[in-house]
């Protein structure tokens, strides 16, 4: 049976000490499913943007490389982070295993481009993350631009749920059939779907309670794996606190989300 795609970590890059608990944690709870699982280590080295212009944003691109290279040395895991200029990708793909491109810039040919181009020289895999603006079918578009310069089997597009009125986003089910029928693999953003962007005025709010109901509906609609934030004290989370799940929970919802992979994919 083909293995469950997991990216997780904390929304943003703290400090290298979190870094590695949140990486040494993860591994561990996940040790007795390895063999089933593909485990990414995530995080931003800039969050470009934040509700408010006093929001912790990131260490920024040179330190947040460092703690990756940390975190790639001390624990085995590949890692991902998000780019938010063109000129960006060639030097974070130098680091990292994934590239992922920013759900608000995923129409920039630009950046779908050059982050194309670094991850076929360096061999690494390019994550977009589909606009809440945008239709599931108008990602074919984007799969269009990127297979000009990388292979079509190392790229992911992830669903994180379409705007809704204000403050409010849906996520559509049916999205991973159409987008995979691209030909390439479908994420679900089990937590970032569940924001209200901009919901508490000068930072975004979230109903965490709908977290797991919504990863085990994707999963069980063919998506190829989950994007999830986890902390090891949510509430203190210096970026998406609303929406962020407790670390030590980890092994016990990937556990259930395994249960209907398996079902989905005998």
């Amino acid at each position: 049976m083909k293995k469950l795609i997991l990216f997780m970590g904390p929304c943003v890059l703290e400090s290298t000490e979190l870094a590695l608990e949140v990486a040494t944690s993860l591994k561990e709870q996940l040790k007795g499913v390895a063999d089933q699982v593909e485990l990414t280590f995530k995080g931003s080295f800039d969050k470009a943007n934040r509700s408010a212009i006093d929001s912790y944003r990131g260490p920024g691109l040179q330190a947040g490389l460092k703690i990756f290279e940390e975190v790639k040395k001390k624990t085995g895991l590949p890692v991902v982070t998000d780019f938010h200029t063109p000129e960006q990708a060639m030097e974070i793909a130098s680091v990292v295993d994934t590239l992922q491109i920013p759900a608000f810039l995923c129409r920039q040919t630009d950046m779908i481009c050059a982050g194309a181009e670094a991850a076929a020289q360096y061999g690494r895999f390019l994550k977009i993350k589909k606009g809440q603006f945008l239709s599931p079918e108008e990602t074919g578009n984007i799969v269009d631009k990127a297979v000009t310069r990388m292979p079509i089997e190392k790229i992911y597009l992830t669903e994180r749920g379409s705007s809704f009125g204000y403050n409010n986003l849906v996520v559509d089910m049916a999205s991973f059939q159409i987008m995979k029928s691209f030909g390439v693999k479908t994420i679900h953003d089990a937590t970032h779907c569940v924001q209200r962007p901009g919901g508490l005025g000068k930072s975004t709010g979230g109903k965490r309670e709908q977290i797991l109901v919504l990863a085990r509906a994707a999963i069980a609609a063919g998506a190829d794996g989950i994007f999830m934030e986890v902390h090891p004290r949510p509430e203190k989370a210096l970026s998406d606190a609303a929406t962020s799940l407790p670390l030590d929970q980890a092994g016990k919802i990937i556990s259930d989300l395994l249960e209907i992979y398996r079902v989905v994919n005998k």
